[in-house]
């Protein structure tokens, strides 16, 4: 089963879209917004597997949308349906990290092929390797069993679950910013941002801790922005 987020603030195309792609062509598991800020929040809750977006949408547009999506979510499958045309738009969408574009109008079997081609390259392209194991410095992350080894030693580590996904995630992003923001946003539910924003805190000491045995290896916070994970 596919899970497939569909944001689409037309309500007449986003049913037909989702009574196709679920009843019709089958496969599909489908959570609706109507609007970029919605489909964030879906985002968050769903982990889909492919989103399907519209640009031109009230309260948060799809650039603005993907663009926050991009900064912690490499791997979901984004694909942009619209009727904008421009070269720019375009261009826009794939320089945020959308996969695909579809013209509107269309039917609902293209759309399922455009997916299902896309789904078969992403599970092509991967190699073990690149999908959970990331070496910092040292040591090397095992992300799905959530383990850090120590290359010159041999010593193994056991994270927490969301120790090892924060780490996965500064991994990704080795060398950059990653948005303090955007990674609360992704691992805790920010209603209580104090809350969240302490408990990050004590993850983040406790990653500089297991990392501190590597002199070339650091967790930095750049004070009002974010975390750096530095590799040199």
């Amino acid at each position: 089963m596919i899970r497939l987020l569909l944001v689409e603030d037309d309500a007449s195309l986003a049913y037909i879209e989702k009574t196709a792609l679920e009843d019709i062509i089958g496969g599909y598991e489908i959570t609706a917004a109507t609007n970029g800020k919605e489909g964030l929040e879906a985002w968050r809750r769903v982990r889909p597997d492919v989103i399907i977006a519209d640009i031109d949408m009230p309260v948060m547009n799809g650039f603005e949308m993907v663009e926050r999506i991009r900064e912690t979510d490499g791997d979901v499958i984004i694909i942009f349906t619209s009727a904008l045309t421009s070269p720019n738009d375009v261009k826009a969408g794939y320089r945020l990290g959308i996969n695909n574009y579809v013209k509107k109008p269309f039917v609902p079997e293209e759309l399922d092929a455009h997916i299902h081609a896309l789904l078969k390259l992403r599970e092509g392209g991967k190699t073990r390797s690149e999908a959970s194991h990331y070496q910092i410095g040292k040591f090397v992350l095992d992300a799905p069993h959530a383990t850090l080894k120590n290359g010159d030693t041999g010593e193994l580590r056991t994270l927490t679950v969301r120790e090892a996904q924060i780490l996965q995630l500064l991994a990704d992003n080795k060398n950059n910013v990653v948005r303090r923001e955007a990674i609360l946003s992704r691992f805790w539910n920010t209603e209580d941002d104090y809350f969240a924003s302490r408990s990050l805190d004590v993850f983040v000491n406790k990653l500089r801790k297991l990392l501190a045995d590597d002199p070339d290896v650091s967790l930095k916070t750049v004070r009002g922005i974010g975390l750096q994970l530095i590799v040199g």
